[in-house]
Parts: structure tokens; C-alpha cells; sequence
């Protein structure tokens, strides 16, 4: 069992240890945080993969990278067994310590177990709908459940797939997408702050240290859309579940260079003015990690990104989405050799400042 979880002093002592540009690393909770962080989304739910991923979860520790993302449903419950295993090699091999590291994982979708060998609806029956801990009407059409011992069996299952007693972060995962094409808004938002106090419960009893909502359209889609959330009505709910202290503090959405609306999209309101999502997040306090970062490798064609800092592709989308005011680090789901060394080498590259962001995105939409 791996024990422990970031801590202030860990994860300044992993920067200072690391050779990296001027920048690399932002501070955010008291945590020293990369600016670039690993994705475990794609990839088959095999053993080849598992090794693949391990790797470059190790690889990417070792070159100045402590932010690893995962989710109980990527690869079918394998996804977070391939941290736990590469968290655990770099302890062994005294490479590094859990207190250096800053792992996330959602729950929220229904999964099956990629290791057990059966019909995917088969599993499910057998592993939840048998022993009581869902109801199949519990299950929205988008093959989400967010009901209090669901989310309690699964938070102890991810615990078990990291093999480790406590995460830094556990979303709550694409909850408006899975939920508001079945329920109305009014019955999503109280089954959200039931969630929220479930989360600050298991807080004080150490399996989690934050809590937050990984999400897909409702931070980036306008007022009027059926799955718009507003981050006040959230921060609201975590206020009421913990109080000043609570521990909703970190969003996740897609963001690159061309899915832009949490950088230009005024859909939220902050201090009674309209904000964009991620200034909306600054002014709650809340930090924000970016999905999709490549778009899955589409931003890597040739002549789709405008060329900036003599970078290569892959770099000028990275370096795009790390310099973003709000933005903690994009999250890059690389697991072969190759593209694991190329997007290690930006950790060399100093995120551009604020004056410098906004000088290149007055470029790219002028």
C-alpha cells in the first residue's frame, strides 16, 4: 500500500530536484505543480498498454513532470492499476516519493473491470447491480450514476486500482453531461451538493485531499444551452457541504488553440461581471487542468497550428494551452517512447508570460 499524498514540502523539493525552465513548475494550494501534466485516457484495456503507460508515467516523473491524471473508467479500471504501478517502481527504486506527486482520478461513469474476462453489461450485474450498490434504474442514458453508494464503492475501488490510501483529487466526472438529458437542472444540483458532502466526508477521513468536476460541455457552452453550469451556483454548493474550508478547488475541460470557449466564451458571471470560465475560476479560486491538449494528435497535422517560438507542433499546442492564465497544466496522454521524449522537452521551455500570451493571441485572431 502506497501511503501519503502531496504535500507542500514534497512537491518543492521534487521542482528543486529537476532541471527545468524558469516557470515550469506554479504554485497552487501550497502545492508546487508542473505545468504539464500526463493523461492515461486512450489506449486498449490490455497488458501491452498497461506497460506502455507505466513507462511513460515513470519517464515523465524523471524529466520535471508530478501532475498524473487518470479515471476509474480509462481502460476499463487499468488506467489508474498502471499509475499505481508506476508510482509504486518510482518509490521502490527510490526515483522518487508519494509526497513529490499530485495524482487525480474521477468517478462517475459506469465501468466494467478490464481484468475480469466477461460480457461488459455481465460485469456490471455482477459487480454492482447483484450486491446492492446500484439500481438499474440508478443508470442515466448517459451511462452515469451519481448516487451517494455508488460513488462511495467506486472512490474505494479507485483507492485499491492506485494502491494507495488516500488521492490528491477525485472529480466528479462529466456529472451535466451524464445526468441533464434525464433529470431537470433543479434535481441535478441537489443530487450535486449531496455529492459534495459525501466528498467533504471522506476528506476528514483522509481518502482524498480535494475534490472537483471534471467536465466536458457545461463550463464551455453558452447561458442558454440545457447543460450550461455556472461555477457560482457550484462554488455555492461546496460552500454549503464545507463551508470557507471546503475542498472544491480544481476544474477540468477541454482546452487547446481551437476548442478556445473557456478562454473567450463570456458564459459565466464573476464579481456581477460576465467572465469566461477560466476567469471566472481565478476569481473562485479554483484551478483549472486542461483534457485534450493535442485534440488526440489532430492539432499535429501539418499546417493546422500557426507557427510561434520556433517550436514544433506538438510543442506551440502545449505551450499555447500552459501559458493560458487559470490553466495549472494541460494533461498528455503520450505512452509511446517517442512521443513521451518530445513532450518531455518543453519542460526546458518557459511557459510564456501573461503580457506574451496576450501579444500572441491578439496575433492569432487579428
Amino acid at each position: 500500500m502506497i501511503t501519503g499524498y502531496a504535500t507542500p514540502e514534497g512537491t518543492a523539493r521534487f521542482a528543486k530536484k529537476n532541471s527545468v525552465a524558469e516557470n515550469h513548475f506554479r504554485l497552487f494550494e501550497g502545492l508546487t505543480l508542473s505545468s504539464i501534466g500526463v493523461g492515461t485516457y486512450l489506449g486498449n484495456p490490455d497488458n501491452d498498454t498497461d506497460v506502455l503507460v507505466k513507462e511513460a508515467i515513470k519517464k515523465s516523473v524523471l524529466h520535471g513532470i508530478n501532475v498524473i491524471d487518470t479515471a476509474i473508467n480509462y481502460r476499463s479500471q487499468k488506467a489508474e492499476r498502471s499509475v499505481g504501478k508506476a508510482v509504486l517502481e518510482l518509490i521502490e527504486e527510490g526515483k522518487s516519493k508519494r509526497e513529490e506527486l499530485f495524482i487525480s482520478s474521477k468517478n462517475g461513469y459506469i465501468t466494467n473491470d478490464g481484468d475480469v474476462k466477461e460480457d461488459f453489461w455481465q460485469n456490471i450485474h455482477n459487480t454492482l447491480v447483484r450486491p446492492g450498490i446500484i439500481r438499474s434504474e440508478d443508470i442515466s442514458s448517459g451511462y452515469h450514476c451519481m448516487t451517494i453508494p455508488y460513488l462511495e464503492n467506486q472512490l474505494k475501488q479507485s483507492l485499491k486500482n492506485l494502491n494507495m490510501d488516500c488521492i490528491d483529487l477525485i472529480y466528479l466526472h462529466n456529472a451535466a453531461e451524464g445526468q441533464l438529458q434525464d433529470i431537470t437542472k433543479e434535481e441535478f444540483m441537489k443530487k450535486i451538493g449531496m455529492c459534495f458532502e459525501f466528498y467533504e466526508a471522506q476528506r476528514k477521513a483522509g481518502a482524498i485531499r480535494y475534490y472537483g468536476m471534471a467536465t466536458w460541455d457545461c463550463f464551455r457552452v453558452p447561458k442558454d444551452h440545457p447543460q450550461h453550469i455556472m461555477l457560482s451556483d457550484i462554488m455555492k454548493l461546496a460552500r454549503e457541504a464545507g463551508g470557507d474550508e471546503h475542498g472544491l478547488k480544481f476544474i477540468q475541460l477541454p482546452y487547446n488553440m481551437y476548442l478556445d470557449q473557456a478562454l473567450v466564451m463570456k458564459n459565466q458571471i464573476a464579481n456581477g461581471k460576465d467572465s469566461s470560465i477560466l476567469e471566472a475560476a481565478i476569481n473562485f479560486g479554483v484551478g483549472a487542468f486542461a483534457s485534450v491538449p493535442l485534440m488526440q494528435a489532430k492539432l499535429l497535422q501539418p499546417n493546422v497550428l500557426p507557427e510561434f517560438g520556433g517550436l514544433k507542433p506538438a510543442h506551440r499546442a502545449l505551450q499555447f494551452v500552459r501559458s493560458t492564465p487559470g490553466i495549472i497544466a494541460p494533461l498528455v496522454g503520450h505512452k509511446t517512447i517517442t512521443h513521451v521524449d518530445e513532450n518531455v522537452e518543453l519542460v526546458k521551455v518557459s511557459p510564456l508570460s501573461n503580457e506574451a500570451f496576450s501579444e500572441l493571441v491578439s496575433k492569432l485572431t487579428a
